[in-house]
């Protein structure tokens, strides 16, 4: 079970400081885990705060060159020298705001196993294919191409976050059924990729305006195996509500 907060383009360091040292003092006994994915310039504090605690801490993207003359970019070098345990490949705004195609993501998530950090590939349908009732087809389609030459060395090695692009923010959610049967579609598609042992221990997180009357009834389906949450991670109450639910 893992539970990310995906912070996106909010707070800066001297907030990042604050929070995460409550998040370290208020954590509780956990079985689950808890990682925090804040923007690149807070990685830094992250690491001198949560260092030998057991919150992982990670990146929401990263380059998808080694090293080089690329201006702006962010090395998987550089995140595993900063302790980063996760990234994050293949959320929807980078497909949509920046033109990020299927291989674009999975060279991505090469440079990251490379470093020793684990991939959170995220898969998801619009709107307007759910209702031409085109989900679970799009979606596996985007999960394959995105997985092209991605090799785990092991299942923990790779995380899968189903999220609907028309919930993302909007309020609006999966039922625990959708999520389920798409939960259900993805793993079926791993294991074909990689074999059913594989699959079955490969974490496939659900997100999309997850939040604390929502989470419980999600967790309750067998596929589902925690969350990548976006605005509920902003306030500690709520991402400490999400934890506790985890266990």
């Amino acid at each position: 079970m893992l539970v990310a907060g995906n912070w996106k383009m909010h707070k800066v360091p001297s907030e990042a400081r604050v929070w995460l040292a409550e998040l370290k003092r208020l954590l509780p006994p956990l079985d689950s885990e808890a990682a925090v994915l804040p923007a690149f310039p807070m990685l830094p504090v992250a690491k001198e705060v949560l260092s030998g605690t057991p919150i992982a801490y990670g990146a929401q993207d990263v380059s998808p060159h080694r090293e080089g003359a690329y201006t702006g970019e962010v090395s998987a070098r550089m995140l595993a020298d900063l302790g980063c345990r996760y990234a994050i490949v293949g959320h929807s705004e980078r497909r949509r705001y920046h033109g990020e195609s299927d291989a674009l993501v999975a060279e991505k998530a090469k440079r990251l196993l490379e470093e020793g950090i684990t991939p959170i590939l995220c898969v998801g349908e619009p709107l307007e294919v759910r209702e031409r009732g085109e989900a679970v087809p799009y979606t596996l389609a985007q999960l394959l191409g995105s997985l092209k030459g991605v090799e785990p060395e092991s299942p923990d090695r790779l995380v899968i976050a189903y999220e609907p692009v028309w919930a993302i923010g909007t309020g609006k959610n999966a039922t625990p059924e959708d999520a389920e049967a798409m939960h259900q579609a993805i793993r079926q598609a791993l294991a074909e990729r990689y074999g059913e042992a594989f699959a079955s221990r490969v974490r496939v997180l659900y997100g999309g305006s997850v939040n604390p009357k929502n989470f419980a009834d999600l967790l309750s389906m067998p596929n589902v195996d925690g969350g990548l949450v976006g605005g509920a991670s902003l306030e500690l109450e709520s991402f400490l509500a999400l934890l506790r639910m985890a266990g």
